[in-house]
């Protein structure tokens, strides 16, 4: 019997309201007076709450920016995804229904963080680890779908292709849907050059 999903109490809906509040606030501060000028405190004032709160929900301007929301649901649907698709037509899917399932308002913000993080200079190292992250997430789970270690050699080499073809679609101006497709069927015919 599946399980019935519990409405969520009052704490949690209070702790994803003042998550999304400082996201919303440091998003605009960061738009206004740039990166690298806002603080902090700036931020948790906007979003009125104190550093410290600031603090319990993310380590660092840095990490603000770069904690992706969509990255478990899309592995939860790519794990949903039926066993006779590839793992690049089980990512495909998981992408298309993850973001079908957002509002236009989460895919705004979405769109907002992603031209944050690939405009700020200072973010490029925390841009290459947040990407080692990834590449280490998808591994499992490719390597769970087709019964290999996310260890194995060509596991990695092909979620290293992945990974790049998705800074390929997030580099490009604007990053669409199609971008994204676009970038994954260039995988899926053999990254032809000619």
């Amino acid at each position: 019997m599946p399980a019935i999903e519990q409405p969520l109490g009052l704490r949690e809906r209070k702790k994803i309201k003042t998550r999304h509040a400082l996201r919303r606030e440091a998003f605009r501060l960061f738009e206004t007076n740039g990166y690298a000028a806002t603080t902090v405190e700036q931020i948790a004032e906007a979003a009125e709450v104190s550093p410290s709160t600031f603090f319990r929900y993310f380590g660092s301007k840095e990490s603000l920016l770069l904690a992706d929301d969509l990255d478990p649901l899309i592995l939860a649907a790519f794990d949903a995804q039926p066993p006779e698709l590839s793992p690049s037509q089980a990512i495909r899917r998981a992408y298309a229904t993850t973001m079908a399932g957002l509002s236009a308002e989460q895919q705004e913000f979405e769109n907002t963080r992603q031209r944050l993080i690939f405009s700020i200079p200072e973010l490029k190292a925390a841009l290459y680890d947040e990407y080692h992250r990834t590449l280490n997430v998808m591994s499992e789970a490719i390597g769970r779908r087709i019964g290999r270690p996310a260890t194995d050699f060509e596991v990695r080499v092909f979620v290293g292709a992945m990974v790049g073809a998705m800074m390929a679609a997030y580099d490009s101006a604007p990053k669409t849907d199609d971008t994204i497709y676009r970038a994954l069927d260039f995988l899926d015919a053999g990254m032809p050059l000619d």
